[in-house]
């Protein structure tokens, strides 16, 4: 309970700074790509491979329903594990990298992570914690790189991110 206050606290004050560093490009290589076809793995169309391997219910509804099907999604990724932002209360995997195209040829590049409800309420403190501050993490960002914006939400089907977009 302490450590969710102060990190509710930290969450105003936090500042990111930009460094050097970057993430080496090999952790987005699938070194071994194992799984079972409709179990845990899908064949799909726009992400960066031909199959995506899914962590869950969720993640495999959201690729089937909005990814796959929505005509402004022009390609996508599930980020690796290794692609963290690191965070007060613990490193943040967000889920989703997507490329949106809409009807005026303007790309967005939107971070997303699925969770099965929106309600606060119902996401766990320490996870809300985390994608408070991812949502610094992508302020900071867009404010160094403004010809690049690159947008972040939490997000659980098409009208939520399609809101979150435009």
């Amino acid at each position: 309970m302490i450590n969710n206050e102060i990190g509710t606290t930290l969450i105003e004050n936090i500042k990111y700074n930009l460094t050097e560093e970057t993430y080496d490009n090999s952790i987005f290589t699938i070194k071994k790509f194992e799984g079972k076809l409709d179990e845990n793995v899908i064949k799909v169309e726009k992400h960066i491979y031909n199959y995506l391997k899914f962590d869950s219910k969720i993640e495999r509804k959201f690729a089937e329903s909005v990814l796959e099907i929505g005509t402004e999604i022009k390609v996508y990724a599930k980020l690796p594990s290794d692609f963290k932002i690191e965070t007060p209360v613990g490193n943040y995997n967000p889920d989703w990298a997507i490329v949106i195209q809409n009807g005026d040829e303007k790309k967005i590049y939107f971070i997303a992570e699925t969770k099965g409800s929106l309600d606060s309420m119902e996401i766990r403190e320490k996870e809300r914690l985390k994608i408070e501050y991812a949502k610094k993490h992508f302020e900071i960002l867009n404010s160094i790189f403004e010809d690049k914006k690159i947008k972040y939400g939490v997000v659980d089907n098409y009208d939520a991110l399609m809101k979150i977009v435009k």
